[in-house]
């Protein structure tokens, strides 16, 4: 499981110009799966989302999580982060998890960080869409599980 974080100030996800889910401030989640990935990974994944300490104290040090500051997630699927590069110029996405496999991980990965008792707001699995986010800091992030 492949999340990129970045801290934001405001982001939304549009589909066919509608606004499907949106926060004021805290992260924006690119969440990709692929084919190894199980529960165990959702659960780890989402253990260290919530806990990750990227915002600032009072003393300016990035040692506050996102319940600390009470922000909100806004998690989107994105199975492009298994894009493998490395030959030719079209990326080869065999690695990402079938959406079969990867829509109930997904789901169960929004459902764990809710349990945590945070705010999360999502974007449609498989759909197209728009995120706008201002990137705060900049501050972005690349966590995997199993790694």
């Amino acid at each position: 499981m492949r999340v990129v974080v970045q801290r934001s100030k405001e982001a939304k996800v549009i589909i066919d110009g509608e606004i499907v889910g949106a926060i004021d401030f805290g992260l924006v989640l690119l969440v990709g799966i692929t084919h190894e990935d199980t529960i165990d990974d959702v659960k780890w994944m989402a253990d260290k989302v919530a806990g990750l300490r990227i915002f600032e104290d009072e003393s300016g040090k990035m040692n506050l999580s996102v319940a600390d500051v009470g922000g909100g997630l806004l998690s989107v699927s994105q199975f492009t982060l298994y894009g493998d590069c490395r030959k030719g110029r079209r990326p080869n996405f065999m690695a990402a998890a079938r959406p079969e496999q990867a829509e109930p991980l997904y789901d169960a990965f929004n459902a764990a960080l809710r349990e945590r008792g945070l705010t999360v707001e999502t974007g449609r699995f498989g759909a197209m869409m728009d995120v706008e986010l201002v990137n705060s800091g900049p501050v972005t992030l690349i966590l995997e599980s199993g790694a």
